[in-house]
């Protein structure tokens, strides 16, 4: 099975975990990591390193960072560039990190590290939705059966 690091700023990667949880119960490979004030880049390439090895060093590993470009994201940049087996989807959000605790569940092993990130990218991208007034009020079809 995949493991699932969630690098953030500040506690937001506890929280969507805690979150994903809530739904699926607990996950044996997943994990959060925290840049927190004061720290930089080594701190959270170590942070990441004790969680590859909590994991149980997973044979491929999905980063999902909160934001691109941020310290979270480049630190998991240093690890991605040096093994083939893992990639980063920065722009976390739940209904990506629930479809990917799901597809590790599901993980017979043959997934290629760049088709599980495509998957998580499709994942988030799918799970953001804009609602409004006039489209929360509009009459469709359905309202006529």
């Amino acid at each position: 099975m995949f493991g699932i690091i969630v690098g953030t700023h500040g506690q937001f990667a506890p929280g969507i975990v805690q979150s994903c949880e809530m739904i699926f119960g607990k996950r044996d490979k997943l994990k959060a990591v925290t840049l927190m004030p004061g720290e930089g880049p080594d701190d959270v390439i170590a942070k990441y390193q004790k969680a590859i090895e909590e994991l149980g060093n997973p044979d491929r590993v999905l980063f999902f960072n909160d934001l691109m470009g941020g310290s979270p994201y480049n630190a998991a940049c240093r690890l991605v560039a040096e093994n083939k087996n893992y990639a980063i989807v920065a722009g976390v959000n739940l209904p990506g990190l629930i479809a990917m605790s799901a597809a590790q569940d599901m993980d017979d092993g043959t997934a290629t590290i760049d088709e599980l990130a495509m998957q998580a990218y499709e994942a988030c991208k799918d799970g953001v939705a804009i609602s409004s007034y006039e489209s929360l009020n509009a009459e469709s079809d359905e309202d006529e059966l």
